[in-house]
């Protein structure tokens, strides 16, 4: 079975180093929503050595800060599970109490269908523009 985040980005490409990638899901309803990517393929995060673990995470939680710096969710979610893509990635996933889904995690059925505030669908756009310069000090 071929691994869909070895074959492609996992979406938009925002920034990247030798390590890992951080994309921007396409995700209706729920603006912001990113994924911290490893490069190559390893299925669970004790697979890699853990001088890249820290790094990893490094980049994971500087990514979790820089969005709840920039848009001012309600909570954060963090999630890595790889039940249905197993290789390594992380879920960052700004949440609001008026969002589509919550409670509920982000995979569940939809409670609404109301849309977007614009300003945060801006403030989203905003924060993944700035998102290279945050990262720049993860350089290889």
């Amino acid at each position: 079975m071929e691994c869909e985040l070895c074959h492609g980005a996992g979406g938009r490409l925002l920034w990247q180093n030798g390590l890992c990638r951080v994309v921007a899901v396409d995700a209706p309803g729920l603006p912001g929503f990113l994924r911290v990517v490893l490069n190559r393929h390893e299925r669970e995060m004790t697979d890699l050595p853990a001088p890249e673990r820290d790094r990893l995470m490094a980049v994971v939680f500087a990514v979790e800060a820089h969005v709840r710096l920039s848009l001012e969710p309600d909570k954060m979610n963090l999630a890595s599970l790889g039940n249905m893509t197993p290789h390594v990635h992380w879920h960052v996933i700004p949440r609001w109490r008026d969002d589509r889904h919550f409670p509920d995690p982000v995979w569940a059925a939809a409670r609404h269908s109301a849309p977007v505030p614009t300003a945060r669908a801006q403030a989203a756009e905003r924060m993944q523009a700035a998102l290279p310069a945050v990262l720049s000090q993860f350089r290889d």
